[in-house]
């Protein structure tokens, strides 16, 4: 762990004082969750501002960490991450700012300045997207000498655009609750603010557009996990074994994004699915298993023919 520690010192500047900026706001989300009592659409008012504060540690440290592993400097990379780390300080300030007035971030057109201010948001992360584009290609054009790690950061990058995209039905015009000054919605079927789960706040009554988004971006930290996995306890497994594991594991994690927002939009609850989602998760389970199946009998095949 000090070794690791040690190591990320050296990682891109930018994102890790984006990290440890994020790091002195989830604390302060954190005492403010406890100590203001203050509830909107449903939820403690710093609910948002901690969550955006984990979520933003993670993306800044992994992504600091792929970009170590990059054989060589790139302008374009380091461009990508200072936008990145300026979007990011600049949507979680719009985003204090709105708890400390004590009204919504997101949707919210009730005024001529928060119309304008969430239009600029969107316009914010729509550049966001597009940075984190840039450095996915800079990552498959330099090709990351480990094979696996490789890999699993190519698809982390992809599925994370996957999960970004997850967002997008919550701004269309299909998501308009014809509430005045309300411009979206997380929840499909019911108001947003209802009954939900703990901490994560998705509705139990009605779909919720944030978990597809939720897993999708988070691909970003479950391929390379799954990558150090691979090498940490399947020793015995060869490069080639573990690139076509994380291949299928990153497509099934590709459909169960989309599965998990296909769910949502249908006004379904994660936990309520209806015989058409456990039917569409059943065949990902069986096609995983299958191909996963397939890749360690190839393997093993190749064992034998070496044997003889």
């Amino acid at each position: 762990m000090t070794t690791v520690l040690r190591r990320a010192t050296h990682w891109n500047r930018p994102l890790m004082v984006l990290v440890s900026v994020m790091a002195v706001l989830t604390v302060i989300a954190a005492v403010g969750v406890l100590a203001d009592s203050r509830v909107l659409t449903g939820a403690p008012i710093w609910l948002k501002p901690l969550k955006f504060g984990v979520s933003f540690v993670l993306y800044g440290a992994t992504l600091a960490w792929m970009l170590s592993l990059l054989p060589r400097g790139s302008r374009a990379v380091e461009r990508a991450a200072v936008v990145i780390v300026a979007v990011a300080v600049v949507e979680n300030a719009w985003i204090v700012g709105q708890v400390l007035r004590g009204q919504t971030s997101h949707f919210n057109a009730t005024t001529p300045l928060n119309t304008v201010l969430v239009a600029s948001m969107g316009l914010a992360i729509m550049v966001l997207f597009f940075a984190h584009l840039v450095i996915g290609i800079v990552v498959l054009i330099q090709r990351i000498p480990d094979r696996a790690a490789a890999t699993a950061v190519g698809w982390g990058l992809g599925l994370s655009l996957l999960g970004m995209l997850a967002a997008v039905p919550m701004v269309l015009p299909m998501q308009d609750p014809g509430i005045e000054g309300i411009g979206g919605a997380h929840s499909v079927g019911v108001p947003d603010g209802g009954p939900a789960l703990p901490v994560v706040g998705w509705s139990t009554t009605g779909g919720d557009l944030r978990i597809g988004h939720f897993v999708g971006l988070h691909a970003l930290q479950a391929l390379p996990v799954l990558a150090i996995l691979l090498s940490r306890f399947g020793s015995r497994l060869d490069a080639r074994t573990r690139v076509r594991l994380l291949v299928v594991a990153g497509s099934a994690y590709g459909v169960l994004t989309m599965l998990l927002t296909w769910q949502a939009l249908r006004g379904q609850p994660l936990l309520r699915p209806d015989a058409a989602t456990l039917a569409a998760v059943a065949a990902l389970v069986v096609a995983t298993a299958a191909a996963s199946g397939l890749v360690l009998a190839r393997r093993r095949r190749s064992e034998l023919a070496l044997a003889a």
